[in-house]
């Protein structure tokens, strides 16, 4: 028994390779567990950044409350999963099947240029708010949905009305 009590005491502080390895893969998943997966896969390759515009672009016009688009011209609507930023009109406008038009102004913090789709959702990047296409809030913090714009098309041109 006393043999015992020395050798432990010689040990103390040391653990040996197999339970160092251990050690450090249950932090990794208790680590994982208390933050969740999403903190680590939240920059993931899915987000689809913005054709960022304004009202000089070619085939964009913005005339007061009027936005026209020339589809033939901003070819990145013509297919689903398409979108872009009117940054100075304020406006996003998504092809999800149909062409829909919100105001690019969170609710939440009133940013405005900060934007991402992500599995067919717009992404605030200010502070992590999440939209559906039809501007109906997923995630807060924000708790109002976007104004959606009505819109017509008219053969290749888009009227986007405010």
């Amino acid at each position: 028994m006393k043999k015992e009590l020395i050798n432990s005491k010689n040990q103390k502080g040391q653990l040996n390779i197999e339970r160092r390895e251990f050690l450090k893969k249950a932090g990794g998943f208790a680590i994982m567990g208390l933050f969740g997966t999403s903190f680590f896969t939240s920059c993931s390759d899915d987000t689809e950044d913005p054709i960022n515009v304004d009202s000089n672009s070619e085939g964009i016009n913005v005339n007061g409350d009027i936005i026209t688009i020339d589809l033939s011209i901003i070819e990145e609507l013509n297919s689903s999963g398409g979108w872009l930023l009117i940054t100075e009109a304020q406006t996003l406008v998504v092809n999800d099947g149909s062409i829909k038009a919100l105001t690019s102004v969170c609710t939440h913090s009133n940013c405005d240029r900060n934007w991402s789709l992500s599995n067919g959702n717009f992404r605030c990047s200010c502070h992590g708010s999440i939209f559906s296409t039809d501007g109906e809030v997923i995630t807060g913090p924000a708790t109002r949905p976007l104004t959606q714009f009505d819109v017509s098309i008219d053969g290749d041109i888009l009227t986007i009305t405010k």
